[in-house]
């Protein structure tokens, strides 16, 4: 076994294999850049190597960089994880050259599956079932959309060299397809350094399932089952789970065996993941496959009882595969749900911020968090917005989901938008407990996962009222500068002469101002809001908030971010704020006719000139942020004024892109 490896790689995939190679005992390199000096994966490791600047291309893409940190510390090898370089044959060759093992495939393999066209070639003479396709090398627009024409819309348009969603497109007719192209070819450019495309029929309400192989250098192969990988945002995945839901033992013996057929026609060592669409007759088409391990992985890793991470040490060094075929068993249902810093209500688009308050679910032998963030942490533009990996199993589908639910609910975050609400929503809606699954299932029932928890008024308003009371005196008492402790000028509790002790707070809660009176009498409030009187009592412990309403007791959390607040009870997420007095500040009249960034970024190109007359949602200019393209288009018709910023001009959320002067009635 290896004494030392270097992780080519950052955040959660990187703490994901230290905490392997350290139950292993082999010892663990880290690299980071600026934006990752006091990253979790950095104080991890064993060693740290500084690569460079913030931009992957500054960093984590120069394999050279990460070479001479592998020869400095003398790691005997690299294990690249997934994105990065994880499928970058001349890197494997390089790491070759020098007498570094790379944790992974041949060069060999990776190279033929690298490019989408030629593994669908290459697939086709192994007699694999393929997706009716244009894979070839003629690139001229009008030859894809020639192509895309006989084929019938839709279409997907695909990255030859891409993967996770970047590059990808579905066009529905022939109208959308030359700026799906453009906007797909520049994606893929800009994450792959090529923009070679395929077109590829799209199928109707296909699921997406994938099978785990793996092969050691003695030509054994095995499949450790499938995943379900259907509920996906943006052609990327979003919730897993294995097995897949309604899989039959005569089904995926032909898939699984279809796998390997697909792993041995490029002589394949390693972890590797063979991706079908799956028709709702028991069809299945090969779609990819992915030379490296998945994100995905601890779903498989959960039914089957097996380490991955492990297996692909063991076989990089040498070593056989610890189970053949019939010893591979499966047991029960797991389900991973990604949780990302990205706003589900405008189009999933990433957000950066700092991880003011983070409290994950506690783990447990049902429950498992795989994260590269900590509390206090800043989300980088210039990374995925993944903050972490929620995995749960227990012995049955339903049981699972019921884990995966209540899960999520107790997972706090505060100081960035997230994806939490989404999840919980998608995971407890009908359709997909019953298991309703394929690739447009977000679509199909958007009305069921795109809505806001509203919460009981009556309820909540109270217990957030007297939670920030509770903290407003908390950091008086923190912040008071009585020399007598025991004075009682030190207490913020509306202390008053022959008088009720009662305190006013204005707060906003949905959308909504409220007055709101709490009247001290003894231990217990009695809480006047929206018409409604309410007793409770209630103590602030750290961020644990206890209640009593009525004599039922209640916990409850409470995060503090700025100035906003938000309660987390087991019915959701209660978010409100104190309203101060009016500071008689102008308000920022920037806005006016311009459109601001959502985010931090970098301006990729305009699409409009100035004087150009521009109806309601059209494109006026393209920005990348956080690995993907994002299209702003004018909220009406008007002409463009100015653009503020250029191609390749760095922005910041909230910065003036464009001013337009709105067309009149």
């Amino acid at each position: 076994m290896f004494k030392k490896i270097l992780i080519a790689n950052r955040g959660e995939i990187a703490c994901r294999i230290i905490k392997t190679a350290r139950r292993m005992g082999v010892a663990t390199v880290a690299v980071y850049s600026d934006a990752d000096r006091d990253s979790l994966h950095v104080r991890l490791a064993d060693e740290a190597i500084y690569i460079g600047a913030a931009p992957a291309r500054e960093s984590y893409l120069l394999g050279e960089k990460i070479l001479a940190a592998a020869q400095t510390t003398h790691a005997e090898a690299i294990h690249p994880g997934y994105g990065f370089l994880s499928e970058n044959a001349d890197f494997a060759a390089a790491c070759a050259d020098q007498g570094v093992v790379f944790i992974g495939p041949s060069v060999a393999a990776i190279a033929s599956m690298g490019s989408k066209s030629a593994a669908k070639r290459i697939m086709e003479q192994a007699g694999v079932p393929l997706v009716p396709g244009y894979h070839g090398n003629e690139q001229e627009p009008a030859r894809l959309k020639s192509e895309a024409q006989s084929m019938g819309y839709p279409v997907l348009l695909k990255a030859t060299a891409g993967g996770g969603g970047k590059g990808m497109r579905q066009v529905s007719s022939p109208d959308e397809f030359d700026e799906a192209l453009a906007a797909a070819k520049r994606e893929s450019l800009a994450s792959f350094n090529d923009d070679t495309m395929l077109v590829e029929k799209y199928l109707i309400k296909p699921r997406h399932v994938e099978f785990q192989i793996f092969f050691d250098h003695l030509g054994q192969g095995v499949y450790l089952a499938e995943r379900d990988c259907s509920v996906q945002r943006r052609h990327q995945k979003i919730i897993e789970e294995a097995p897949a839901p309604g899989m039959t033992d005569a089904l995926r013996h032909a898939m699984g065996e279809t796998a390997i057929t697909a792993a041995r026609a490029i002589d394949y060592r390693g972890a590797g993941t063979v991706e079908f669409l799956l028709q709702q007759d028991g069809s299945f088409y090969f779609m990819e496959m992915n030379t490296r391990l998945q994100v995905e992985h601890p779903v498989t890793e959960m039914i089957t009882g097996l380490d991955l991470v492990e297996w692909q040490l063991l076989v990089a060094c040498g070593e056989p595969l610890p189970l053949t075929q019939d010893a591979v068993k499966i047991r029960g249902h797991a389900f991973e749900a990604r949780i990302y810093a990205e706003d589900p209500d405008n189009d999933f688009l990433p957000v950066t911020g700092t991880l003011d308050f983070l409290q994950p679910p506690d783990e447990s032998r049902y429950v498992r968090v795989d994260t590269g963030v900590c509390q206090g942490d800043d989300i980088s533009v210039h990374y995925d917005p993944m903050l972490a990996k929620l995995i749960v199993w227990d012995e049955s589908r339903d049981r699972a989901l019921q884990r995966l639910s209540t899960a999520l609910s107790q997972y706090r975050i505060s100081g960035t938008v997230t994806n939490l609400d989404f999840l919980y929503n998608l995971a407890t809606c009908r359709p997909f407990e019953d298991a309703q699954l394929d690739t447009g299932f977000i679509d199909q029932h958007a009305d069921l996962i795109f809505h806001t928890h509203r919460g009981n008024i009556q309820r909540e308003l109270p217990i957030a009222a007297l939670a920030l009371l509770l903290h407003t005196q908390r950091q008086a008492k923190l912040t008071a500068s009585c020399v007598d402790p025991h004075s009682p000028w030190q207490d913020n509790n509306a202390w008053r002469l022959n008088s009720p002790h009662t305190h006013h707070i204005n707060l906003h809660y949905q959308q909504h101002d409220y007055a709101v009176e709490l009247e001290q009498q003894g231990k217990q409030y009695r809480v006047r809001a929206a018409g409604h009187e309410t007793l409770l009592a209630g103590t602030l412990v750290d961020d644990r908030l206890h209640l009593e309403i009525d004599g039922h007791q209640r916990r409850a959390t409470l995060a503090h971010t700025h100035d906003r607040f938000t309660l987390y009870l087991p019915e959701g997420a209660c978010h409100f704020h104190p309203i101060f007095a009016d500071t008689g500040e102008p308000e920022d009249a920037s806005g006016g006719g311009g459109l601001q960034a959502p985010m931090n970024g970098t301006i990729v190109m305009l699409l409009a000139g100035v004087g150009d007359k521009i109806e309601a949602g059209a494109p006026l200019l393209v920005m990348e942020a956080m690995k993907m393209e994002h299209t702003i288009r004018a909220p009406c018709a008007g002409t463009v004024q100015t653009f503020y910023y250029k191609s390749g001009d760095l922005v910041d959320g909230g910065a003036v892109l464009v001013d337009f002067v709105v067309n009149e009635e």
